[in-house]
């Protein structure tokens, strides 16, 4: 994970770094959810507590769509590959070599 976060700081701007934040403020508020309904809102009502949990479930699979969404300017599909004879197949499908 760590080499990956490290390539993705060459994007363009400050997507990644809007990314992340927007990130670890979903996943702060899911925290702060299962803390709050287990150690403060159960004491009144068990089942808010229980739909407050419901509700800081459903944030991780958000947080990590949002988090690894691309944006208009990351350019990843049209990166080279590696392999020139696959580049070029690529190159040529997409238009930008055209064989005589």
């Amino acid at each position: 994970m760590g080499a990956a976060l490290w390539r993705a700081q060459a994007y363009p701007g400050d997507m990644l770094a809007r990314r992340r934040r927007t990130y670890f403020v979903m996943m702060g508020i899911c925290i702060g959810l299962f803390v709050l309904a287990w150690g403060v809102v159960r004491i009144w009502s068990v089942p808010a507590a229980v739909g407050m949990c419901v509700v800081a479930m459903l944030i991780p699979p958000v947080a990590a769509m949002v988090a690894n969404r691309r944006g208009p300017d990351d350019r990843w599909w049209d990166d080279p590959s590696g392999d020139p004879k696959s580049d070029e197949w690529w190159d040529e499908l997409d238009g930008k070599k055209r064989r005589p």
